[in-house]
């Protein structure tokens, strides 16, 4: 990698996660984990709903693991209304073997992205260029 183009921001992600039958957040999280050279934090918070202005204020995106969402909707509905409320940006994650999204998630998303861990990390470091 060149050295103008070293990225040294420490990107702050909520990664949807709760019922999961397929281990979809293990299998992203660890496809962020394959790219050393992409430096990111994940926040967490026990009621997405109830979090304050100061917690998603340090938040840079926020991805929605598009397979999951049919057992989480409620904790979907609140990560899309803070993204709404606070401008964060959404990262749509397809279902892994899919290519359709809920429609409502599709409306939603800035930017849909498959399983493929470079596209994953562009699409979590350019979503700012297409808003």
């Amino acid at each position: 990698m060149f050295e103008d183009e070293r990225d040294d921001k420490i990107y702050n992600l909520i990664i949807s996660n709760g019922i999961d039958k397929k281990n979809e957040y293990g299998q992203f999280v660890e496809k962020l984990f394959s790219k050393v050279d992409f430096l990111w934090k994940e926040s967490i918070s026990g009621s997405y709903e109830h979090a304050s202005e100061e917690f998603y204020s340090k938040v840079d995106r926020i991805i929605l693991l598009a397979g999951i969402y049919n057992d989480n909707k409620e904790l979907f509905g609140h990560l899309i209304a803070a993204s709404d409320k606070y401008d964060i940006p959404i990262v749509l994650v397809r279902p892994q073997g899919l290519e359709e999204v809920p429609e409502l998630l599709e409306q939603k998303a800035t930017t849909i992205v498959g399983w493929n861990a470079n596209c994953i990390i562009d699409s979590i470091k350019d979503v700012e260029e297409l808003l």
